[in-house]
């Protein structure tokens, strides 16, 4: 088992995959090694902010909410999420977030390659 933990100083990025906005990245370093996982950060996206539609062609990600609200876009379904929700985006699947609260939408994400 290995401990990694996400690092203190975030990087901000704006328009993420054609969305809106500003998302804060706070990543964890992955080691570099045969491992399917390529990304794990802790994201906060500020209010009204998004993270634009965007396809998985040769990877999978998991987003895992925090806290905050906001709006899934899975294909063509749009769903409500929440603290709790778990968020599985397959390969070759497209998908967006939109953070619909008053208050920054926290989540987890992870990229593993499929």
């Amino acid at each position: 088992m290995t401990i990694l933990k996400q690092s203190s100083e975030g990087v901000t990025r704006e328009n993420m995959k054609g969305g809106s906005g500003k998302a804060t990245f706070y990543y964890v370093p992955i080691p570099d090694d045969d491992g399917a996982i390529t990304m794990a950060s802790r994201i906060e996206l500020e209010p009204s902010a998004s993270i634009g539609f965007h396809e998985h062609s040769d990877d999978e990600e998991v987003y895992a909410i925090v806290s905050g609200k906001g709006v899934f876009t899975d294909g063509t379904t749009e769903t409500e999420v929440n603290p709790g929700d778990i968020l599985l985006t397959r390969k070759g699947m497209s998908h967006s977030l939109k953070n619909t609260g008053n208050s920054k939408l926290v989540f987890f994400a992870v990229i593993a390659k499929k």
